[in-house]
């Protein structure tokens, strides 16, 4: 190809009417493939059904304090979220939590959750820290994993099942459970160990022992901090996205949800010059005719029409189904009907939780007694309703700054995995009751009513459980189903699994196959 005609391939895709792209969905997911694909050469608009986006990342004003009303941290495998947060600015505010780490409850009885270890799987069943938390019975019992022979080599496919053949109940239900539940929001007996755990089978397979392979997997793991949070609080990515996104032109609209995408039957070439004439008669008509349009300049036909509940219609060339599960799955029966059978899989209930924040007024806290939070095991003894506590301020640095001397910020999670949260029924004052006994329990410190200085609850429907069994292949059936429509992609958490690690390198792919629609058009009559 000559100097020349690449000169003109160029100038032709420079001066192409821009690609019209939809993005549908506003949490993380939707931000960074509206980010990714806004750009010359492209027109994007977000549209959110809610009257914010975001998603699980959201702020928290309460007593004069922006905290995080949902996820607090992400994920430092990959450095995909760390490379996000450079290129928006906020490199400089990414901070790690306080090492000191989290205890485990067990009926009325706390300890520190053992350090060397997986999901709640200790890689040294002997360690002084794994006896102090199942006894010493459960820790022989987990040491005889390092006797039993490996009789079926990778084919356990449960974490539950495989904890407990290889370690005992106690290893699984006091250690393992309490951490895979608040992580996956799922019960350990429906984990997929390859999805949750990759390598740990065939780890298992080539030492023979499932605590060897734990310590294999922790010492190929890179050195560092496991999370990391933002200075200020997680809700700042959602903020700083959209923000870019409108200064790179792309449109933001919130309250509108989105209830079809239909697809549009293309024009021929003689309707559209049809319609270019019709145009050009209405216009010499009105007398306001300058110059005459060309076909090219005509309204463009789109693939798609996103319909919207308030009666709007937006025509785009490629649309991305960015929100959660079910208005997802929904989406994209309209799209296609050989995608409506994709609702009829058996798909997980997503799960509830509630997370209720409390600024308490307390000095004996600033010990940070329970490390930076307590995870507590599902048995018939315990003593809390509570499924888990974070003590923020303990845990990040910043949040005990701007709580000030005196102030600590907690928070408890009710919620555990295939039943509602316990909370969802009660009104404020029973709830602060509840909250303040929990944490009174788990802080190991009296607590009275006064020394509660504010008090929020904040609900959420969290994803699909991406990491149980089956899981992938529904998943897979889903991706397969969209990347067989041309102008149609799909991303999410309920794809992807939890966490802004694993959500935001899938959005960046996604954005570069919408993106990459644009050049395959200019290029298919060359």
């Amino acid at each position: 190809m000559s100097e020349d005609a690449l000169a003109d391939e160029i100038r032709h895709a420079v001066e192409a009417p821009s690609t019209r792209i939809v993005v549908v969905g506003g949490g993380v997911a939707g931000l960074v493939v509206a980010r990714e694909c806004a750009r010359p050469g492209f027109a994007v608009t977000l549209l959110e059904a809610s009257g914010r986006v975001g998603g699980s990342v959201a702020p928290l004003e309460l007593d004069g304090l922006t905290l995080d009303a949902g996820a607090e941290s992400f994920a430092t495998r990959g450095g995909h979220v760390a490379a996000l947060l450079e290129s928006l600015g906020l490199s400089d505010d990414v901070v790690q939590p306080n090492a000191a780490g989290a205890w485990v409850r067990h009926g009325s009885r706390s300890v520190p959750l053992p350090k060397a270890g997986l999901l709640g799987i200790p890689s040294s069943p002997l360690a002084r820290d794994v006896v102090a938390a199942i006894g010493r019975r459960g820790a022989f019992r987990a040491y005889l994993d390092r006797l039993k022979p490996v009789l079926k080599i990778g084919q356990e496919k449960r974490l539950g099942a495989l904890v407990r053949q290889r370690m005992g109940d106690k290893v699984l239900d006091l250690l393992v459970a309490p951490v895979v539940t608040g992580v996956y929001s799922a019960s350990p007996d429906d984990l997929d160990v390859d999805v949750v755990a990759p390598g740990l089978n065939a780890a298992l397979t080539r030492l023979g022992s499932l605590s060897g392979a734990v310590g294999e997997l922790r010492s190929t793991a890179k050195a560092g901090s496991a999370v990391g949070g933002i200075r200020g609080g997680m809700w700042r990515l959602p903020a700083a996205l959209a923000d870019d996104i409108r200064e790179r032109g792309g449109s933001i609209r919130v309250d509108a949800p989105v209830v079809a995408i239909d697809p549009v039957v293309a024009p021929t070439e003689e309707e559209l010059a049809a319609e270019a004439v019709e145009a050009v008669l209405e216009t010499i008509v009105s007398g306001e005719l300058d110059a005459l349009p060309s076909v090219e300049e005509a309204d463009r036909p789109a693939r798609w029409t996103v319909r919207l509940a308030d009666g709007g219609e937006i025509p785009a060339d490629v649309v991305v189904v960015a929100a959660p599960a079910d208005p997802a799955l929904d989406l994209l029966a309209t799209a296609d009907p050989a995608l409506a059978e994709l609702a009829e899989l058996e798909w997980p209930a997503a799960s509830s939780v509630e997370l209720v924040t409390l600024v308490l007024a307390d000095d004996r806290l600033a010990a940070a007694p329970q490390g930076t939070g307590v995870l507590v095991a599902d048995t018939e003894d315990a003593d809390v309703t509570a499924k888990a506590m974070t003590h923020s301020s303990a845990k990040w640095a910043w949040v005990a700054e701007a709580a000030g001397p005196g102030h600590h910020v907690v928070r408890l999670s009710y919620g555990r995995a295939g039943r509602p949260a316990e909370s969802r029924d009660l009104d404020d004052a029973r709830l602060r009751e509840l909250a303040i006994a929990d944490a009174s329990r788990l802080l190991n410190i009296p607590l009275r009513a006064s020394d509660l200085v504010a008090f929020a609850r904040t609900p959420w429907t969290n994803a699909l459980p991406y990491a149980t069994v089956g899981q992938r292949d529904r998943i897979q059936r889903v991706r397969e189903g969209a990347d067989a429509i041309e102008g149609l992609e799909v991303t999410g958490s309920w794809l992807t699994g939890t966490g802004l690690a694993s959500v935001v390198p899938d959005a960046r792919r996604v954005a570069e196959n919408a993106r990459g629609l644009r050049w395959k058009a200019l290029t298919d009559n060359l």
